[in-house]
């Protein structure tokens, strides 16, 4: 079966995912109003077309911290791809490398960053070094952190992503509902698995291997970034930032890039949408770092929105995860593909021959009187 739309293809993961593991990954905290919202702003935001530019083709390459990227999309991290599909996140990582996306692997995933990024280097095409960046959730345990780390750097990822909204867990009443707490029998977070001694680096230690709880926890805070810079090299993104203030501390603090985030709607509900934010933090850091969004995103034309309003690229949660149920790799690759055509479609429609060319101009909504 041929999939138009991501929606169609949410619709076919319904269909065949456990109701219960449906209803984790598509559900949100308490009330989901902003679950909601995510995808309701973008459709408050109209696109108006630019005539008789003369643009070729679009081109629709973008560069993120060095990343070389075939389309300003993304893959935000999501965690236990496993309860989705068999191959879990090696079938994503495949997909993505293949189609010259970046990846940004979740600290909790079903599978060892190891073997992620071999993945990755398996469909990368041309022998290319695939892009793949690492989320992170620091733990109070700075030892255990830090060994965290050195297994991304020595896979290969490009850059850390912290996630910096989650001092707790963000209360998920479908899950209460479905008493679904933990991983079924035979699943681990395999990044959380303790190697022995120098054995970090030993794959062949790996199963033998006690796996630790995330902790989430208020005391981190701006010191725990200082320390991140002091042990790694890698440059630091910072997800999950919302407000202004917190956008200039962070380009204060060195930070290299922002993700604009709300969790997907997973951790405070009533947060507003990210696409709202994204003009708010964009203001704030004057283009002192790049800006990246996620949060709603479903259509190219919710690409041309958010870089319209600021951000460089955009990353895709959910969506990934229906491919990945509905077909595996293919089913991600066909998510990527189809958000692929369609923003080569939008831009040439509003007369940009890149996403570098897409500005504010375009833009109107769609409550008020069209300009």
């Amino acid at each position: 079966m041929d999939y138009a739309n991501v929606r169609s293809l949410e619709e076919a993961a319904r269909a065949v995912l456990d109701p219960v593991h449906y209803d984790y990954f598509a559900g949100g905290a308490q009330d989901e109003i902003t679950v909601a919202a995510n995808e309701a702003a973008f459709a408050r935001i109209g696109l108006v077309p630019r005539i008789l530019r003369g643009a070729a083709r679009p081109r629709l390459g973008t560069t993120v911290l060095g990343a070389e990227m075939s389309m300003p999309v993304m893959l935000s991290p999501t965690a236990f791809h496993k309860l989705a599909h068999p191959e879990a996140e090696r079938a994503t990582a495949r997909a993505a490398a293949a189609a010259g996306v970046t990846m940004i692997s979740a600290m909790l995933s079903t599978v060892a960053i190891e073997d992620i990024a071999a993945e990755a280097r398996k469909a990368a095409p041309g022998g290319a070094e695939p892009s793949l960046w690492f989320q992170l959730y620091v733990q109070p345990d700075l030892g255990f952190t830090e060994a965290i780390v050195r297994r991304a750097e020595a896979a290969g990822c490009r850059a850390l992503v912290v996630t910096v909204d989650s001092p707790a867990l963000g209360r998920h009443e479908r899950n209460d509902r479905n008493d679904f707490h933990d991983l079924p029998p035979g699943m681990r977070c395999e990044n959380l698995r303790e190697l022995p001694g120098e054995g970090l680096r030993d794959l062949g230690g790996r199963d033998s291997g006690h796996v630790r709880q995330v902790v989430l926890s208020p005391e981190i805070s701006w010191d725990h970034i200082a320390w991140l810079r002091q042990i790694s090299d890698l440059p630091i993104v910072l997800k999950g930032v919302l407000h202004p203030r917190d956008a200039r501390l962070a380009v204060e603090n060195g930070v290299d890039a922002l993700l604009v985030s709300n969790h997907g709607g997973r951790q405070l509900d009533t947060t507003p949408a990210t696409i709202d934010r994204l003009p708010i933090i964009a203001e704030a850091v004057q283009g002192q770092v790049p800006l990246l969004l996620d949060g709603g995103v479903r259509r190219g034309t919710d690409v041309i929105k958010a870089l319209a309003l600021g951000a460089t690229a955009t990353a895709i949660g959910r969506p990934a995860v229906w491919g990945l149920a509905a077909a595996g790799e293919a089913g991600v690759a066909r998510v990527l593909d189809l958000l692929r055509n369609e923003l080569d479609n939008a831009l040439t429609l509003c007369g940009c021959a890149s996403p570098q060319d897409v500005t504010a101009e375009l833009l109107t909504t769609m409550e008020g009187p069209h300009q």
